[in-house]
């Protein structure tokens, strides 16, 4: 028996080091590949306005921040009849409805009227229901998709109407980053996460043609979307999934990212929230893994880098069991010299990993004019360990409901805590 927990501690530990290691470059990716960076640039001179776009913003339950989302998209640096926005709401949102009404107005008084709401009155409620009821009524190029609390940067239409047409591709997946960085416990880890994300790892997904793209700030041509059929409505991770579609279509992802045009958002309010959103999204992979589209990908470097990333929700679930179990083995049991040793492998990734996301934060703080102090990192660091416990819940809260059969859609609330950042920053620059 003490063989055999042996055996099956250096296993795992051996297991979650190389995990954690595969992780930590996907992580460092474009800092350490020659070109990926470059590659990944956004083009310092833009093309002129050509193409003309249809923006989907479905919301639902947004109040307080739709108004000025229209505002930020309608303002954007682009010709007025390039643009078209549909506001997209589920009929028993009159709250959101009747904001998005009101603001229509003010700008139809100032001679604006390329925005119109799209309303729904079947089920299921969920983004990629909306998102389908608002497709047939698009008639511009290209199709792209802000959520409601999004503060877009002015030129992104300019810097996706130069990517399409120089890079000649039919999907661009721009940045997006969370920016309260210092609002609750959790927040600089969720900011983190997002910047390495978007900053690196999905530059590696579209460089092996197998990328999970994001939920918004991605664009695609009308056309492409209305052969892929549109967005599948009973998926949690509707994005996800249709990245993979586009993957295994052999359409190429032109994935972008500067600093300087990212689309920014907040983190969760409140730690419930959180755990929500990331139950979601674990179960909306897990949802994806069966679906088994990952499948239908020509390559075995596709197909093998897809099941990966669907799959980790699943290997984060039984982690989470592990980490209590070795607390429990930790108190309860002696084992060898060697395997002691081996066992630590999966810490030291772990302060690789922490040391990493140092780095990244002072990164990321000087990119958007913020700043980046020691008690952050205290707090971080003191975070680190209860995050990565409350993300192995998620997951298991994922698994649960998903052997449930419980597929409902958990909104995640938005208070405008991103703007309220940028404007601190603003106050402090002047």
């Amino acid at each position: 028996m003490t063989f055999l927990l042996n055996s099956g501690l250096v296993l795992i530990s051996v297991l979650l080091t190389v995990q954690s290691a595969h992780v930590l470059y996907l992580m460092l990716y474009t800092w350490d590949q020659p070109g990926a960076e470059r590659k990944a640039a956004a083009p310092e001179t833009f093309l002129p306005p050509q193409l003309s776009f249809s923006v989907l913003l479905p919301a639902r339950h947004e109040e307080d921040v739709i108004q000025t989302t229209i505002e930020r998209v309608v303002r954007a640096d682009y010709p007025d009849d390039l643009l078209e926005v549909f506001v997209i709401c589920s009929a028993d949102d009159t709250g959101t409805i009747a904001k998005a009404e009101e603001k229509i107005e003010e700008l139809g008084r100032e001679g604006l009227h390329n925005v119109e709401v799209i309303v729904f009155d079947d089920k299921p409620i969920n983004k990629p229901h909306g998102l389908n009821a608002a497709l047939p009524h698009t008639s511009h190029d290209v199709v792209t998709i802000f959520d409601a609390e999004d503060d877009i940067h002015p030129a992104i239409f300019d810097l996706v109407n130069t990517v399409m047409i120089q890079d000649e591709v039919n999907v661009v997946q721009a940045g997006v980053q969370l920016m309260n960085y210092q609002s609750t416990w959790y927040s600089a880890l969720n900011v983190l996460e997002y910047f390495f994300w978007f900053k690196s790892r999905l530059h590696y997904h579209a460089r092996w043609g197998s990328i999970p793209l994001g939920g918004n700030t991605v664009f695609f041509t009308r056309e492409l979307m209305v052969r892929l059929g549109g967005w599948d409505e009973h998926n949690l991770t509707e994005d996800a999934d249709l990245g993979l579609r586009v993957s295994a279509a052999g359409e190429r992802v032109r994935v972008v990212y500067d600093d300087r045009y990212v689309t920014k958002e907040e983190t969760p309010p409140t730690l419930g929230h959180f755990i929500r959103q990331r139950t979601r999204w674990s179960q909306g992979f897990m949802q994806t893994l069966r679906k088994g589209t990952w499948k239908q990908m020509p390559t075995r470097k596709q197909r093998w880098l897809a099941f990966y990333v669907l799959a980790f929700p699943h290997g984060q679930a039984l982690l989470g069991v592990y980490l209590l179990f070795s607390l429990g083995m930790i108190l309860l049991f002696k084992v060898p010299v060697l395997v002691a040793l081996i066992s630590y492998l999966p810490v030291l990734m772990l302060v690789a990993h922490f040391l990493t996301a140092v780095v990244g934060l002072y990164e990321f703080a000087e990119a958007h004019g913020l700043q980046a102090t020691s008690s952050t990192v205290f707090r971080m660091a003191l975070a680190w360990y209860p995050y990565q416990l409350v993300l192995c819940y998620a997951a298991m809260r994922a698994m649960r409901r998903q052997m449930q059969g419980r597929h409902d859609w958990e909104k995640t609330a938005h208070v405008g805590a991103h703007r309220a950042q940028a404007e601190g920053a603003e106050s402090r620059v002047a």
